[in-house]
């Protein structure tokens, strides 16, 4: 079957938090035929993942979800790992739909998404989440690229980053220096993804993610996470390590993360 699952390298420590359930999913994927009822095999969540047929022509994708209870699911890599972020972070991604749901309740379904579904849909395609000493989150907003993962790379030894994108996860199959995640910042009482989970799910509104309180973060400098970036030159590709935008810009960004858990 050819389903792209023979590339995934799951030794990639971005994928250390998927790892277990990923390769569990994949071998069950394999023998059954389809990711569908793979993913159904091993949820614990109170969503079913339905084969793709099951949406009907025309109903938004986040709606039928909302109303159904069903994920449509195609047998590809997108989908497998929109699957292991819905039993990963299942608080989060239905607090997503929620959002977009009421973004189609509100506004109907136009050609332009707007603000508020163009940062819901972003947030689910390609976050990643970071729990981090205040100077490290300074310098990535920053775009201090030396500052970040050079003078303070011993730091990145207190910072916890877990992707939850799931097209940030299918990019990252084939890695290349250029994949970049939406960073959002986080302060769970914890490191486990459950309470990652609930702080997220608690935290995210219409209101922040129009805002667009991201951070840019090429994710292969972070440390230890690629072999080449243990050579300060790695950092010196201005065409991924791009120069910081204006003042006002990051002054926005630190401003949507100064809140309390």
């Amino acid at each position: 079957m050819e389903n792209g699952l023979t590339v995934i390298n799951w030794q990639a420590p971005w994928l250390a938090d998927y790892r277990d359930v990923g390769k569990r999913i994949g071998t069950a994927w394999e023998s059954a035929g389809s990711l569908a009822d793979a993913l159904n095999s091993a949820s614990s969540v109170p969503i079913l993942f339905a084969a793709q047929s099951v949406l009907p022509v025309g109903e938004p994708y986040e709606r039928f979800i909302f109303q159904t209870g069903q994920c449509p699911t195609r047998d590809n890599l997108h989908d497998f790992f929109n699957g292991l972020c819905w039993l990963h972070f299942p608080q989060t991604k239905r607090r997503l739909n929620q959002l977009q749901t009421d973004q189609i309740q509100l506004n109907g379904i136009r050609a332009v998404r707007g603000a508020v579904r163009d940062a819901l849909t972003v947030f689910d395609e390609n976050a990643a989440f970071l729990h981090a000493p205040d100077a490290l989150w300074n310098a990535l907003v920053a775009k201090d690229w030396e500052k970040l993962f050079i003078d303070l790379r011993p730091m990145w030894r207190e910072a916890h980053l877990v992707l939850f994108g799931h097209a940030l996860l299918e990019k990252l199959v084939i890695a290349r220096m250029g994949i970049t995640a939406h960073v959002y910042r986080v302060h769970p009482a914890s490191n486990r993804l459950a309470d990652l989970d609930a702080w997220v799910a608690a935290d995210i509104s219409a209101d922040r993610l129009a805002a667009k309180p991201f951070a840019h973060l090429p994710v292969l400098g972070v440390p230890g996470w690629w072999a080449a970036n243990e050579a300060p030159a790695f950092y010196a590709d201005s065409s991924v390590f791009r120069a910081p935008k204006s003042p006002e810009n990051r002054a926005q960004i630190r401003k949507c993360h100064v809140h309390s858990s």
